[in-house]
């Protein structure tokens, strides 16, 4: 479920700690500068990019999955975070359970049944949110972070990055969502830290949110017409008015709105007997419109991560 995690540790979070003289030991340095008057060292260490000044640690814009595990295509678990804590905390002998944690990437990877451009289709608008349609994925943007779905074999392939074998020449659909801001809000913690990302409660917290901004997305048209039960343009035409029932709530409301439409005399005894009679013989065909098999799997799919991580 986590992927990049970013740190930071501060002079007031640890005690006989030189930074300048002791971290750069443990990282590759690319370079230094002045900030402030005071000397910044940055460098990199397994994909994340560390900068050290006398006042902290930063340890950001990486993914702690692949420091920990080699790659970012899998997800750590509550127990895999803690390890991948231990092993940071072991290469730059710094104590990061102790440090803030400034940003969380909660995500996972679907195999599903359909390119991965059809699911973007049917996801719509969500609410506080910008959606934006990226050229490789959807993003929906506020404030405080992002929720991405994307395609993750081709982001693989542009990065000349190995694909494991389960993966493929499959669809798969990655679906992450970057709390990237106010995580002390979010959470409603006074700040969050390296040792509360394995704690139990915190972790179910990580879980449910990320669900929950699954189900606020509107999905759009999540049902499809059903062209197989089809035979004619009066076919299409009684369609037509099944789809209409079905936007309306379903028969018994729009019986319901033609019963009122007759009793302000917007309607005659004769021209409501008449709808009356089309939308039975609607509601009673078989053509009409199934439910879009793409939201049912990616809803089932999203269910199912909840209960295996829990």
């Amino acid at each position: 479920m986590y992927d990049n995690i970013d740190f930071k540790i501060k002079s007031y979070d640890v005690t006989r700690i030189d930074f300048l003289k002791e971290t750069p030991k443990h990282f590759e340095v690319t370079g230094e500068h002045n900030y402030h008057g005071s000397l910044v060292i940055s460098g990199s260490l397994n994909g994340y990019k560390i900068t050290v000044s006398e006042r902290g640690v930063n340890v950001e814009d990486g993914s702690l999955c692949k420091f920990y595990l080699g790659d970012n295509f899998q997800t750590l678990n509550r127990s895999d975070v803690k390890k991948a804590i231990e092993m940071l905390s072991d290469t730059l002998h710094l104590p990061f359970e102790q440090a803030t944690v400034s940003r969380i990437d909660a995500a996972q990877n679907f195999i599903v049944k359909h390119p991965t451009e059809v699911y973007f289709n049917h996801l719509g608008e969500y609410i506080h949110n910008k959606r934006l349609v990226q050229p490789n994925g959807l993003y929906y943007k506020n404030h405080k972070g992002l929720l991405i779905f994307y395609d993750k074999l081709k982001e693989q392939k542009e990065k000349g990055q190995n694909i494991p074998k389960l993966y493929k020449d499959r669809f798969t659909l990655r679906y992450e969502q970057r709390h990237r801001a106010r995580l002390k809000d979010t959470f409603n913690a006074e700040r969050v830290t390296g040792a509360m990302l394995y704690d139990e409660v915190f972790y179910m917290q990580i879980i449910d949110k990320w669900q929950e901004a699954y189900k606020r997305i509107e999905k759009i048209n999540d049902v499809n017409i059903n062209f197989n039960a089809m035979t004619g343009k009066k076919d299409l035409y009684m369609l037509g008015l099944a789809s209409l029932i079905f936007q309306q709530g379903g028969e018994l409301n729009l019986l319901q709105q033609i019963k009122e439409a007759q009793q302000r005399q917007d309607l005659t005894k004769k021209q409501a007997r008449d709808l009356r009679q089309a939308i039975k013989e609607a509601s009673q065909c078989n053509i009409g419109m199934v439910q879009n098999d793409a939201i049912l799997e990616l809803n089932k799919k999203i269910d199912e991560a909840v209960k295996f991580y829990r």
